[in-house]
């Protein structure tokens, strides 16, 4: 629905409200709302902020804010949307698959190297974008993620055997059209989260009057929650070669409740001292706050057929201060973060020899966000370096964008750590590092233009 304020065009976007739209438009739009089914995700961005939103938008290293130019807008600038007429369905995933080493030197003086598990994590994306005598967009795309995996009789297990943390956002949006030059877009987040994570709780037992280790147990958490928070964008068309984006995403507070299971149940002298949980499965809670974050991108096109855009984004990872469990059986499980804000610097570039064919490269670079005060092992990351290419291909109203991107993990220092089950009497670790951290992610997205 076009609706008019003071002779503006106001755009609306109010989630599945398909008026005007045919039959075949509404298939296809349920298929591509299917893809929210696929729900495994990981980290593509520093902290655990994904970003791998397009393939296009991953070959050009996020470079999106202030291009804004296909439905994947939706999630880096909405504003940006107000350049597609017409119907536009997009949707894909992004295959990322992780590799890392953890060194450990132990109190005894002996040494390990641990390997993470090799795993492939899906982080999909689907749009929608429509333009007929009504307007409106819908996007479902993973803002957050966080996978890792290790075995579990690993050195670490007492901190971290496994982790999966997802969140899926639905954005409805409103996008007023000022005029030719500006577009300006607010919308509101509806977030889902899922969280699991597996650990070894170490026991003690007396055996006589002498106190002897025992058998570890599983504890195995998991939980899902709601937070809802907002978006809003801006786009300048300032010339026919010149464009500038800004979006912010707010901050989002997940409620998430669950359980806790162990493998095993029985009594534990170190449960009875309050350092870990006794092994009764109970339910958990948590309170996890989600940082927000700006985006910036200068877009140059000097030529029809090829695009510059410089970009950075700046997120308050300072707002994740911890990541508490608490448990009903009265064991509280305090994990202290107390990240540092970060920046993402972004530079890529767009060039279309054919008609059918666009070429793309982008790089950046992530500082580090990690309190090595307060590393643990769900994220072993201290900044982070990535290059990618990607190709678009173009058949009639068909589109199909393959991206590849290599990541390198900056080394994380484990020596000044006070998080549980690391340098602790149960950790009994002295010191370590991650080393050798690196991600290989491969995307695919189809697009289709009725």
């Amino acid at each position: 629905m076009v609706l008019h304020v003071a002779g503006k065009e106001l755009l609306l976007r109010p989630g599945l409200f398909l008026w005007g739209i045919s039959m075949k438009k509404l298939y296809v739009v349920l298929a591509v709302c299917l893809l929210w089914a696929c729900q495994v995700t990981t980290a593509g961005a520093e902290g655990f902020a994904l970003t791998e939103w397009s393939s296009r938008g991953l070959s050009l290293a996020g470079g999106m804010v202030g291009r804004a130019d296909d439905p994947s807008a939706i999630a880096y600038n909405a504003a940006g949307i107000t350049q597609l007429p017409g119907t536009h369905v997009m949707g894909g995933f992004a295959a990322i698959a992780p590799m890392g080493t953890i060194d450990l030197d132990l109190a005894d003086g002996s040494h390990t190297s641990t390997t993470t598990k090799p795993h492939i994590w899906a982080a999909p994306h689907a749009y929608i974008t429509h333009q007929l005598n009504d307007r409106f967009w819908l996007g479902l795309f993973s803002r957050f993620g966080l996978g890792n995996e290790f075995a579990d009789n690993w050195t670490g297990r007492y901190n971290l055997t496994n982790i999966n943390f997802q969140t899926f956002s639905l954005v409805p949006t409103v996008a007023l059209k000022v005029n030719d030059v500006l577009s300006l877009s607010a919308g509101v987040e509806i977030m889902h989260a899922s969280f699991a994570m597996g650990q070894q709780i170490p026991s003690m037992q007396y055996i006589g009057y002498i106190p002897s280790r025992g058998e570890d147990s599983k504890m195995t958490l998991n939980g899902t929650g709601w937070g809802v928070g907002a978006q809003v964008g801006a786009h300048l068309r300032m010339t026919d070669e010149l464009s500038l984006g800004f979006s912010y995403k707010s901050p989002v507070t997940l409620n998430i409740a669950g359980s806790a299971d162990f493998s095993r149940h029985q009594s534990n002298m170190l449960a009875d001292q309050g350092q870990v949980p006794h092994t009764i499965d109970t339910d958990v809670h948590s309170t996890v706050h989600l940082p927000d974050s700006f985006a910036l991108g200068l877009a140059y096109r000097p030529l029809e057929n090829l695009i510059f855009e410089v970009g950075t984004v700046f997120t308050r990872w300072s707002t994740y201060d911890s990541m508490n469990i608490y448990f009903d059986s009265d064991f509280q499980s305090i994990n202290h973060k107390k990240w540092r804000d970060g920046w993402n610097f972004n530079a890529s570039v767009e060039y279309e020899p054919l008609d059918w064919l666009a070429l793309r490269v982008g790089v950046w670079y992530e500082t580090p966000v990690t309190n090595e005060a307060h590393a643990d092992f769900m994220v072993p990351s201290h900044g982070r370096t990535g290059v990618s290419v990607g190709a678009g291909f173009q058949w009639g109203n068909w589109t199909l964008d393959l991206a590849y991107a290599h990541l390198w993990v900056h080394s994380l220092d484990y020596s000044e750590t006070d998080a549980s089950g690391i340098r602790s009497s149960v950790g009994n670790v002295s010191t370590g590092n991650s080393r050798n951290t690196v991600a290989n992610i491969y995307s695919a997205t189809i697009g289709y233009t009725f």
